[in-house]
C-alpha cells in the first residue's frame, strides 16, 4: 500500500491507509489512525511541542477523563522538555505500537495516543473514563441474610468482586477478546489447584474457538458452548450475586464474565444447584435443609400438578374423597371448557400477566399483578369460563415455579408443564407416568462439560456426594476427619460435635 501524502484530512481515500506507522510527519499519522476509525468526529487531537518537534495526542472524546489527560499528560510533557514521553506520563500501564489497528483498538479501550514525528511507535497511556453504575444487590436474585453486593456491567469491578471474597494466589484469570465488531473482554477465573484441568481446557477450547460479529452479554457465551441446545434445561447457571460465584469457585467450577453484562456464567453445573440458595448456608442447618427440601417439592408441583388435576377430573375421579369430588364436580358443572382447555387457557394468562409485569414499571407492575390475581381471576370464574379450583391449581403451581432461586430454571418448568398437561388429558396418570419418565432420563443423558446434569444420581456417585443434596449438612460434617472415617457424620449428628475432656 502506498502512503498518504496529503496532509488535508478530508482528502483520505479508502484503500491508501498504511498497517504500520513509519518516521514521518505527525500529520501523515494521524490521517492513517483518522482513516481507520473512519473519520469519526469525536476522535479529539491535540497538538503540543515535546523534544522541540511536534506531538499530537489523540483521544476519543466520550471514553476518557478529559480532567486526568490534563493532568497525568498534557502538565508532565509541559514541564519536561526532553526524554521519553513515557518516563514522564502519570500513568501505570504505558504501552508502545506502529500497527495502525492495535493503536485503533487502544482508542476504543479509553486510552490516550502519543505519536511523535521521529518516531514509528505511538504510546498509549490509560485515561478511560468510568460511567458504571454503583454496586447494589440484584433485584432478581435477593436473599434475607447475607452479602447485599451485585455484579454490574463492569469487567475489572467484577473481578474485584470476587477476588475480595477469593484472596487466594490459586485464583486465575485468563481473558479473551470475542466479537470482531464489539471486541468485548471476556475473563475466565477458576481455581487452579482445585478445579478439574481437563475441564477447564475444554472449557477454554470452547471460549476461544467462538466466532462472532457481536457480543453483548453472558447468554451469548452460554449459547455458542452448551451441549445440548435443543434441552428445555439451562446447562449453565447466570448469577449476579458475587457471593454464589464465589462459592462456586471454591467448588472447582468455572466463572465466565463478559465486560457490560451484570450476569456471570458458572459451569459445569448439575440439576440440584438450581435449588441451592446462599440463604441455605447463611442459617442454621435445618432451617437451610427445610427450605430447600421444600423447593426440591417445588419441582414436582410445577410440572405435574396442573396434569395431576386434568388426569383426575377426566379419568381418576375415584381417587378423590367423596367430599372433595363433590365440590370439584359442582365447581365444574357450568363450565363449558375441558380441563385441558382451562389449564392451558389460565397457564397462558399467567405468562402473559408475568412478561407483562416485568416489562413495565415497577409501580404499573404492582398494579398488573392486582388486576390480573383479583381481577381477572374472579371474572373468568363468574363467567364460568374457567372453575375455583383450576385458579387454585394454577396459582400452586405459579407459586411453585417462582419458589426456585433462579428464574430461568422455574420458567423451563413451566414450558414442561405445556406437554405433560397433553399427556395426562390424553392418557390420565400413565400420560404423566411416560412424561416424568422421559424427563428424568433426558436430565441422566444430558451433561456440561462431560459432567453428568443429574449427578450424583445418574450416574450414581455413591451416598458420599449427597451430603449437599436434599439436605444442607452442617458444615462440621464434612471437616477432614468426618471424610477420614474417623467421626462420621451421622455420629456427630446424634452424639453431638464435642467431646467432653
Amino acid at each position: 500500500m502506498k502512503y498518504l501524502k496529503n496532509r488535508n484530512l478530508k482528502s483520505l481515500e479508502s484503500g491508501t491507509l498504511a498497517i504500520e506507522l513509519r518516521p514521518g510527519e505527525v500529520e501523515l499519522k494521524i490521517a492513517q489512525i483518522h482513516e481507520h476509525l473512519s473519520h469519526t468526529e469525536d476522535l479529539k487531537i491535540q497538538m503540543h511541542v515535546f523534544n522541540n518537534q511536534a506531538c499530537a495526542l489523540l483521544y476519543l472524546e466520550a471514553l476518557v477523563n478529559t480532567e486526568l489527560i490534563q493532568t497525568s499528560i498534557i502538565k508532565p510533557l509541559l514541564e519536561s522538555n526532553s526524554g521519553d514521553i513515557e518516563r514522564f506520563v502519570n500513568s501505570i500501564e504505558v504501552a508502545k505500537s506502529s500497527d495502525v489497528v492495535q493503536i485503533g483498538k487502544y482508542l476504543l479501550d479509553g486510552f490516550c495516543v502519543a505519536v511523535m514525528g521521529n518516531d514509528s511507535a505511538a504510546v498509549m497511556m490509560p485515561i478511560a473514563q468510568s460511567q458504571g453504575r454503583s454496586i447494589e444487590e440484584p433485584r432478581t436474585e435477593q436473599i434475607i441474610n447475607g452479602s447485599h453486593e451485585g455484579f454490574i456491567e463492569s469487567l475489572s469491578t467484577n473481578i474485584y468482586l470476587l477476588r475480595n471474597r477469593i484472596k487466594s494466589p490459586k485464583l486465575k484469570v485468563k481473558y479473551f477478546t470475542l466479537g470482531s465488531v464489539t471486541n468485548t473482554k471476556v475473563a475466565v477465573l477458576y481455581m487452579n489447584n482445585i478445579a478439574d484441568p481437563k475441564i477447564v481446557e475444554e472449557c477454554l477450547k470452547r471460549i476461544s474457538a467462538i466466532d462472532l460479529d457481536y457480543l453483548y452479554s453472558a447468554g451469548n457465551i452460554d449459547e455458542m458452548i452448551e451441549e445440548h441446545p435443543f434441552s428445555p434445561f439451562p446447562q449453565t447457571i447466570q448469577t449476579e450475586r458475587p457471593d454464589r460465584a464465589a462459592a462456586y469457585l471454591i467448588e472447582g467450577k468455572i466463572t465466565v464474565v463478559v465486560d457490560g453484562s451484570p450476569s456471570v456464567l458458572v459451569l459445569p453445573i448439575t440439576f440440584f444447584s438450581f435449588y441451592q440458595s446462599p440463604d441455605d448456608y447463611n442459617s442454621r442447618w435445618l432451617i437451610g435443609s427445610f427450605y430447600r427440601f421444600i423447593r426440591l417439592i417445588s419441582f414436582i408441583l410445577a410440572a405435574c400438578l396442573p396434569a395431576i388435576y386434568i388426569a383426575i377430573v377426566s379419568y381418576h375421579s375415584e381417587v378423590l374423597p367423596i367430599g372433595i369430588l363433590y365440590s370439584v364436580k359442582v365447581s365444574l358443572t357450568y363450565v363449558p371448557l375441558p380441563p385441558i382447555l382451562e389449564a392451558l387457557l389460565m397457564q397462558t394468562i399467567l405468562e402473559l400477566l408475568k412478561e407483562a409485569a416485568i416489562r413495565l414499571p415497577s409501580p404499573i407492575a404492582q398494579t398488573i399483578g392486582i388486576v390480573g390475581g383479583l381481577v381477572i381471576g374472579t371474572a373468568v370464574v363468574e363467567a364460568q369460563l374457567v372453575s375455583h379450583t383450576m385458579i387454585v391449581v394454577i396459582g400452586l403451581t405459579a407459586i411453585a415455579s417462582f419458589a426456585t432461586p433462579l428464574n430461568e430454571f422455574g420458567t423451563s418448568l413451566r414450558v414442561l408443564g405445556f406437554p405433560t398437561m397433553l399427556a395426562a388429558a390424553l392418557f390420565g396418570f400413565f400420560g404423566i407416568s411416560i412424561m416424568m419418565m422421559v424427563i428424568f432420563i433426558h436430565l441422566c443423558k444430558i451433561e456440561t462439560l462431560g459432567i453428568p446434569y443429574f449427578t450424583p444420581f445418574g450416574p450414581f456417585h455413591g451416598k458420599q456426594n449427597f451430603k449437599d443434596i436434599f439436605l444442607r449438612l452442617p458444615i462440621w460434617t464434612v471437616d477432614k476427619d468426618s471424610q477420614n472415617g474417623k467421626n462420621s457424620p451421622l455420629k456427630q449428628l446424634f452424639f453431638g460435635r464435642w467431646k467432653r475432656t
